[in-house]
């Protein structure tokens, strides 16, 4: 009896996991679109005479922050979804036009693509393994947490370029 008990119980939590991711992916879409929205507010309050804008010669500019926050996006989301990544590893940061229009525009592109690449994950696959930059494995749903967690870094990182441009930054936007 303790035996049917508990195989009851085992495929019953068992089914509850695709559940669980099923409703993380509709978080998980309303957090990215809210992040989309916080980083553009960045993005738009930098003058253009700030995108070159680096706090030490050897830190990255605000244009690069931004782009290199847009490459992990496709690096990450193509990983964990399978998605093609449209942009090449490192090429956003790499680009030559590091205007404030074109740095919105590549930045947002890659929200965009992170966005759609979630939408087509079912439940099941957020809860498959995947392994990033060959060594690292975790479920799908954490690869795309991983992300999240490393793009507000680097917005996070920003602060201080808006700062030091004598720009009061965005206000915080959790919710």
């Amino acid at each position: 009896m303790k035996t049917i008990k508990l195989l009851f119980t085992l495929i019953f939590v068992i089914t509850l996991i695709p559940f669980s991711y099923a409703q993380d992916v509709n978080e998980m879409l309303k957090e990215w679109e809210r992040a989309k929205i916080y980083t553009k507010e960045y993005l738009d309050a930098m003058p253009e005479s700030g995108y070159g804008l680096k706090p030490t010669p050897e830190m990255r500019s605000f244009a690069e922050q931004m782009l290199h926050l847009t490459d992990a996006s496709y690096v990450f989301a193509s990983a964990a979804s399978g998605e093609k990544s449209p942009v090449g590893f490192g090429e956003s940061e790499k680009t030559v036009d590091k205007s404030k229009a074109n740095v919105t525009k590549l930045v947002l592109a890659g929200y965009d693509f992170v966005i759609s690449s979630l939408k087509k994950m079912t439940a099941a696959q957020l809860a498959e393994q995947t392994k990033l930059f060959g060594q690292f494995e975790m479920t799908k749903a954490m690869a795309f947490t991983k992300l999240f967690e490393h793009q507000t870094h680097h917005r996070g990182q920003t602060t201080v370029y808006l700062r030091l441009a004598k720009v009061t930054p965005p206000t915080e936007k959790l919710f």
